[in-house]
């Protein structure tokens, strides 16, 4: 049996990440006020937030800014002509100790007193000093004049040889990453070594372009050469990619320098590889990248202002972050999807910006993959949408957020609690009486009927044996038998909910407000009274019917114009085949200011005209004559609304309520509450309240 200790919470314990319930609540009035769940996302991700254990999660706009300060120190630390005058000054360095030598060799010779000796020895050191003074100024023309230079200094050689052997890795780690790093040197046979590589490398490139099956295969290749090629690629095109971005920060590198320096430091380069045939390999390496990632930074240039000098494979290195911390600015910068961050590479970029920005990156990536584990969002075609579960959990908050502000003692329970005619069965039975609906319920009645018809006519032991036996025998039913299923007194309302999509909505603040008065009503309805019937209607300069399912999505209409008389329109049509008490619920903050016209045009006026007023009173006159109550909810309602709504009420015996965004929510629940409890005590049909 498994046993579990548990001890006191000291603040050092890992708690729980931040969930989905939470990240949606993190959301909930962003995505209601814009109806996207990507934007929402977006901005979450780019303000940050924090988590369950009130530690930070860095937004975007904090990483962004964390990762320019970062290219910002690395362009003021470094010199990249650095480059070239540190391998210059090694050179110099060189030259200069085997001078220290040929001197002091001379002089020994002097002091010897042997003539022959001093002879000897002074032509050598002239002929040393004149080859030293005749070597180029130019890096790959010292390197080959000292190459072949037949130097009296042992310190000098050894160094010489030394810069040689780490500059030719350097190269070969320049072009191609940690290459150079993976090899204990790059003498003849390992430079033949990586030239049959490259070989290879270039015909499967190539054998890839036409289409051709690789030979040798990628498994093969790096079965042969893998230690040339450390960074664990798992296919060919892998490889190629971490070549192209090495190559480019070369090639970037030498772009950035002055003129005279590329020239120099590209011949030393070549001179450093020491075979021609290893150098045509690298070349046709690079063109072929080239050709196949067209878009990476080949001739990006970058200006440093620092002093530091760099070496080849360092500078390489330096450009290969700058590339990639580019790559990494415009994936946060660019308002991304919010699983495009899934893709990044967090190891790199806590090498780039340290382990707390990769944490906070991380965080954010895994925010839109949470809300799909919970169940509360989709992905389609790269678009996150939400689910019905979603869309209940956001209806739920809201009617939660409205219902906690209301006194307790103002709602409860609205069951009814006494029988009646209506359809829905109770799991209740009764013996039939004389005036029943005729709800019969068969097994309870033939089981009646058996037992009667067995006690009757047949001993105890007789009729268990015929059972036993398993022998039929007819069943009589008569109306004793009889048993009857109790039906719940069923109340109906059918409820269309108006809700002003206008401009003026959103520049008044109402909107928000609104919205979640929409979801609460509409997860209330669905939830307690799941046999109403919820319509709902967007209205602006025109009117359309908005299904259950858009309604987190719907925003305002960047359009001016409030047309109630194609609203009330579009929702007489909607009550019309529904049963019960019909109502309708309207959230507006604005005088009618539009109609449609006989043509079905839409006349757009404001102030209000006579018109568009006096086509959206017959409108409220069809409603009232055909028993639809119209309740008004108006926001911050000016004189002249207040008499329009008033107007309203007058025509139609409804009731209209003026209130602020605050209370809104309070209003409508309250008000449709009352409306559902009084049906329990009326018959539908007209109602007429003062």
């Amino acid at each position: 049996m498994s046993r579990f200790r548990y001890s006191r919470w000291d603040g050092t314990q890992a708690g729980f990440d931040l969930d989905a319930d939470a990240i949606l609540s993190e959301i909930n009035d962003d995505l209601l006020y814009h109806g996207d769940v990507n934007a929402a996302l977006r901005r979450l991700m780019q303000q940050g937030f924090q988590d369950r254990q009130g530690r930070d999660v860095a937004g975007m706009r904090e990483l962004l800014e964390r990762l320019r300060e970062r290219r910002r120190a690395e362009r003021e630390q470094f010199d990249l002509g650095g480059v070239y005058s540190e391998i210059a000054e090694q050179l110099e360095e060189i030259v200069a100790e085997e001078r220290r030598a040929l001197d002091e060799l001379a002089a020994e010779a002097g002091e010897s007193g042997d003539e022959r000796r001093k002879e000897v020895t002074d032509e050598v050191v002239a002929e040393r000093s004149s080859q030293l003074s005749l070597l180029p100024d130019d890096l790959a023309g010292k390197v080959r004049g000292l190459s072949s230079y037949e130097f009296t200094s042992s310190e000098a050689r050894e160094r010489f040889e030394e810069l040689l052997e780490r500059l030719r890795q350097e190269v070969v780690q320049s072009y191609l990453d940690q290459a150079a790093g993976a090899v204990q040197s790059m003498g003849p046979e390992e430079r033949d070594r990586l030239r049959r590589a490259l070989d290879r490398l270039n015909q499967m490139m190539e054998q890839q372009a036409r289409g051709e099956p690789l030979d040798p295969s990628f498994e093969q290749f790096m079965s042969e050469f893998g230690d040339f090629f450390p960074g664990d690629p798992q296919n060919l095109d892998e490889l190629l990619a971490q070549l192209a971005d090495r190559m480019a920060a070369t090639s970037a590198m030498l772009a950035s320098m002055t003129p005279g320096q590329r020239q120099q430091l590209q011949s030393l380069m070549d001179e450093l590889l020491g075979d021609m045939d290893l150098q045509w390999q690298m070349d046709r390496l690079g063109a072929n990248l080239r050709s196949m990632f067209p878009d990476a930074p080949w001739e990006r240039r970058v200006g440093f202002s620092g002093t530091q000098a760099p070496g080849l494979a360092e500078a390489s290195d330096l450009f290969q972050r700058m590339a990639e911390l580019d790559q990494l600015e415009q994936l946060l910068s660019g308002s991304p999807q919010p699983g495009a961050l899934a893709e990044v590479d967090l190891d790199r970029v806590r090498d780039l910006l340290g382990s707390e920005a990769a944490s906070s990156l991380g965080e954010l990536a895994r925010l839109a993959r949470r809300l799909e584990e919970a169940g509360l969002v989709e992905n389609h075609e790269g678009r996150l949408e939400l689910t019905p579960r979603g869309l209940r959990q956001i209806g739920q908050r809201a009617l939660r957020e409205l219902f906690s502000r209301l006194a307790k003692d103002r709602l409860g329970g609205h069951e009814l609690a006494r029988s009646g005619s209506g359809h829905e069965r109770a799991e209740v039975t009764k013996p039939y009486e004389l005036g029943d609906p005729f709800n019969l319920h068969i097994e309870r009645t033939v089981r009646n009927a058996i037992r009667r018809q067995a006690e009757r006519l047949e001993p105890a032991d007789e009729r268990d044996g015929r059972a036993a036996a398993g022998v039929a025998f007819p069943v009589r039913l008569r109306p004793e038998d009889f048993e009857i299923e109790q039906t719940e007194h069923l109340t109906h309302a059918a409820t269309v909910l108006l809700l002003d999509l206008s401009l003026s909505m959103p520049m008044r603040d109402n909107f928000l407000a609104a919205k979640k008065v929409a979801m609460a009503l509409h997860s209330l309805i669905s939830s307690q009274f799941p046999r109403d019937y919820l319509g709902i209607v967007g209205f602006s300069e025109t009117a359309r019917e908005i299904k259950p399912k858009e309604l987190p999505e719907v925003s305002w209409d960047f359009v001016y114009g409030t047309n109630m008389q194609h609203a009330f329109m579009l929702a007489r049509r909607m009550l019309a085949n529904q049963h019960g008490s019909k109502q309708i619920v309207m959230i507006t903050d604005g005088e009618p200011t539009a109609h449609l016209m006989e043509d079905g045009e839409v006349f757009f006026n404001y102030p209000p005209v006579r018109a568009t007023v006096d086509a959206t009173l017959a409108e409220v006159l069809r409603l009232t004559r055909e028993g639809i109550l119209l309740n008004t909810f108006a926001l911050d309602a000016t004189g002249h609304l207040r008499d329009f709504v008033e107007k309203l009420t007058e025509l139609n015996h409804g009731r209209a309520f003026f209130t602020t965004p605050e209370t809104l929510g309070d209003y409508v629940l309250v008000d449709f509450i009352e409306h559902r409890r009084s049906l329990g005590n009326r018959s539908p049909g007209r109602r007429r309240l003062a």
